[in-house]
């Protein structure tokens, strides 16, 4: 069989382009705010660099170790323990904006437990799939066990609550299902389960039930519940084609919310304009067309469902938060993967890319 010489370099440079062009957005988006409130433009883009100058050294440490490591139970069962611990541990930590999303180690150092969810969850379907890709059909045996973890985590990140990151880790388990074997049939009937509890998160709870309201009528609150969708589509309408160019972007002073994190698409399109946002666009889709074929073109089931996993979380997520700052989706709070800012995020999902270089490295 073939060898790669060396790593996927479509995946390595699209991914190294998009961590240099987030940490220039994140300072455009940051500055006039951190010089505000800390007395230094530098104070989020600063904080955001040591983290992706952390998760490029991950990156490329896991690139050169055997993504075979992985699949034993000696890495899956402390790397489940330990992020079962993380997402309850988080609820003793004070909570922020009435949400328990992070473990806080003084006033510079937090760290967001539900990123870690991701690629752990993403290992252990792995894991567990790959011997059983002939049982697929055994409900009892083979996919029960196999959504007991996915459930947990999705459960303990819905309390936080952190509605996105659930469905992600939700769409994420599904799909490596659906690619190691599993009827469509089960996905209907697992869909048809999560809708009832699915619609009373978001029209029982009062501050979701507005966001819903004002997603299908987005004028309805402009100055409260439908603030941050209007002032995103006014960032994106006023780029136009060429935008108003780099840092010259007016949404983001103090009229933007989340303007580094949430909605720093917006801010590209209002700085970068049409060309710049659909620029982001072919990086994400390079990258996802390189992650799905190095996915396809390996012949271990362990590798296949793993690479597989990493490539659509990381497109799953992305299309998200674009859809939530075009107004396609009802505003949740979830980053743009390799660009908001967001130190946790950016780290685990650079290891993440770790990984699947190393895979990239053994397919034809």
């Amino acid at each position: 069989m073939a060898k790669r010489v060396g790593v996927d370099k479509w995946i390595f440079f699209t991914t190294l382009l998009l961590v240099v062009v987030g940490l220039a957005m994140v300072f455009s988006a940051s500055a006039v705010v951190a010089q505000e409130r800390y007395h230094s433009p530098y104070a989020f883009v600063g904080r955001q660099a040591g983290w992706a100058l952390a998760g490029m050294l991950t990156m490329v440490a896991l690139m050169r170790i055997d993504y075979s490591r992985y699949n034993s139970p000696r890495f899956i069962y402390p790397a489940i323990s330990l992020t079962t611990m993380l997402l309850v541990l988080v609820f003793f930590f004070r909570d922020s904006h009435n949400t328990h999303r992070w473990i806080r180690f003084g006033s510079f150092f937090t760290f967001q437990p539900s990123e870690i969810a991701k690629p752990v969850i993403i290992l252990f379907l792995a894991w567990f799939l790959h011997t059983r890709l002939n049982t697929m059909n055994d409900w009892r045996h083979t996919l029960m066990r196999a959504a007991i973890m996915p459930v947990a985590f999705v459960l303990l990140i819905v309390k936080q609550p952190d509605l996105g990151t659930a469905l992600v880790v939700a769409g994420v388990t599904a799909m490596m299902m659906v690619l190691a074997g599993m009827e469509w049939k089960y996905l209907a009937l697992a869909v048809g389960a999560a809708l009832p509890p699915l619609a009373a998160l978001l029209f029982w709870v009062p501050w979701r039930r507005q966001r819903m309201l004002v997603f299908l009528h987005p004028d309805s609150d402009p100055q409260g519940a439908g603030f941050h969708i209007n002032q995103s589509l006014i960032a994106v309408g006023t780029g136009g084609v060429m935008g108003r160019g780099y840092m010259e972007g007016m949404q983001k002073l103090f009229y933007l919310p989340e303007a580094s994190t949430d909605f720093i698409f917006a801010n590209i399109a209002e700085e970068l304009g049409f060309i710049g946002a659909i620029c982001i666009l072919i990086l994400f889709l390079v990258l996802g067309y390189r992650g799905l074929r190095t996915a396809f073109r390996s012949t271990d089931p362990f590798a296949r469902l793993t690479a597989f996993g990493i490539t659509t979380a990381i497109l799953l997520q992305a299309f998200f938060n674009i859809s939530v700052v075009l107004s396609l989706l009802p505003t949740k709070g979830i980053p743009l993967p390799f660009i908001s800012s967001g130190g946790t995020s950016l780290f685990f999902t650079l290891a993440g890319i770790g990984i699947l270089l190393n895979i990239s490295k053994k397919v034809n």
